[in-house]
């Protein structure tokens, strides 16, 4: 099984399209985690270890709807296209190694949907472990967003890097994200 995956990750079509899904759902997942981090500080939560505790609920219901929403969505594309592919061949294609591959990368975008909000949740939350060792409440959430920030600018120059675009450019777009849902939490009554 993993060496058919392994086999189809090396077609550029599946790994353009999990790159997609990783990013997307990344970038949510960083935005997400920013949003209750900056937001459970605010409120008043005394402890990092209930900040972090809400953060894995969140990451966890990002990276359920990601692998859910893209299994479905991949499905009816693939499936699309080896309708379309039957309708110029004149031929079914049940069973043949055709679906097989079609099947097999979205096995491959699904995990990668699932494994983009992970990462973007866990990182900023990191912090909240520390809390009351290292860290006040304040300094969590600050290295917090720092962290948000840092996580979504490496996601800006990666894409830069992949599109040729300028990488400081993009990698500060990208991280002004993370800032702009700190200040808005901050800004807007909760």
């Amino acid at each position: 099984m993993f060496e058919k995956l392994k086999e189809n990750w090396q077609r550029e079509e599946v790994r353009e399209i999990s790159r997609r899904y990783f990013f997307s759902n990344g970038f949510d997942g960083t935005l997400t985690a920013t949003g209750i981090t900056v937001g459970s500080y605010l409120s008043g939560v005394e402890t990092g270890f209930t900040v972090f505790k809400v953060a894995v609920g969140a990451g966890i219901g990002l990276a359920t709807s990601g692998v859910w929403s893209v299994w479905e969505i991949e499905k009816a594309e693939k499936l699309a296209q080896v309708h379309q592919l039957e309708d110029q061949m004149k031929e079914k294609l049940e069973d043949t190694s055709v679906m097989e591959q079609k099947m097999q990368g979205r096995k491959i975008n699904a995990l990668s949907s699932g494994i983009g909000p992970v990462l973007g949740v866990m990182m900023p939350s990191l912090p909240f472990l520390i809390e009351g060792i290292v860290f006040t409440m304040l300094q969590a959430t600050i290295a917090s967003v720092v962290l948000a920030v840092l996580q979504l600018s490496a996601f800006g120059a990666y894409m830069a890097k992949i599109s040729q675009q300028d990488i400081l450019k993009s990698a500060a777009r990208m991280g002004l994200a993370g800032l702009v849902v700190a200040a808005l939490n901050i800004i807007l009554p909760g």
